[in-house]
């Protein structure tokens, strides 16, 4: 019998909202997997996050207390330099061994840019990618990434769960259209995000100031 999947979804979560959460908790049901947030150190390909490595664990950590199926993996604050995912992986595949289903889950637009990423076809030696698809057009994807989906897609239901790594899966998850630049955006207007993050998440960065433009 093949060994539970592990699936890592990352990000710089800044601050972590309900489309992150919702995102890794439909993944985590339909994949039967162990899901765990993976926050980004210094992400190579988006701006660096406001807030510091420390103050969102805080934030991740209350906004997944009280349940089981989710949880937080700290590797790559660790690191220093760029948090690139293949180092990740085979750090990650070293400690849980060659066999267990190890999956990375990505949006489709981090999907799309998926062959600028460093050591791109590495990924499938060390997991599986989930792709997290939303209702909508699907976006153009680069001719050496349609080459890849061709020999790797996977069904949900198929037979990357016998598999330790080089399946891409879709998954359909709940198109929430919430982002953490908007978030931001509302704190620094001195406005209140209600309902795009967790009351416990809002109300620590009310507490701490955080994301308010300085003397707004």
């Amino acid at each position: 019998m093949s060994q539970r999947p592990l699936a890592l979804f990352g990000g710089t979560f800044d601050p972590v909202h309900y489309g992150h959460l919702r995102a890794a908790w439909e993944a985590a049901e339909r994949l039967d997997a162990e899901v765990r947030l993976l926050p980004a150190n210094v992400p190579p390909h988006r701006a660096q996050p406001v807030l510091d490595a420390d103050q969102r664990v805080e934030l991740l950590r209350i906004a997944l207390a009280g349940q089981s199926r989710l949880s937080l993996d700290t590797r790559e604050l660790g690191r220093a330099g760029p948090s690139y995912t293949v180092d990740t992986l085979h750090g990650l595949r070293a400690e849980i061994g060659p066999e267990r289903p190890l999956i990375l889950l990505v949006g489709a637009d981090a999907f799309a840019g998926l062959p600028s990423w460093n050591r791109w076809l590495r990924l499938f030696d060390l997991a599986h990618v989930g792709v997290l698809t939303r209702p909508g057009p699907a976006r153009a994807l680069p001719p050496e990434l349609e080459q890849q989906i061709q020999t790797r897609h996977c069904a949900l239901d198929g037979v990357w769960r016998a598999r330790d790594a080089g399946c891409i899966v879709s998954l359909d998850v709940t198109d929430l259209d919430i982002s953490a630049t908007a978030i931001r955006a509302e704190y620094a207007a001195g406005r209140e995000p209600r309902f795009l993050l967790p009351d416990a998440v809002r109300e620590r960065i009310n507490a701490r100031g955080w994301y308010a433009v300085p003397g707004g």
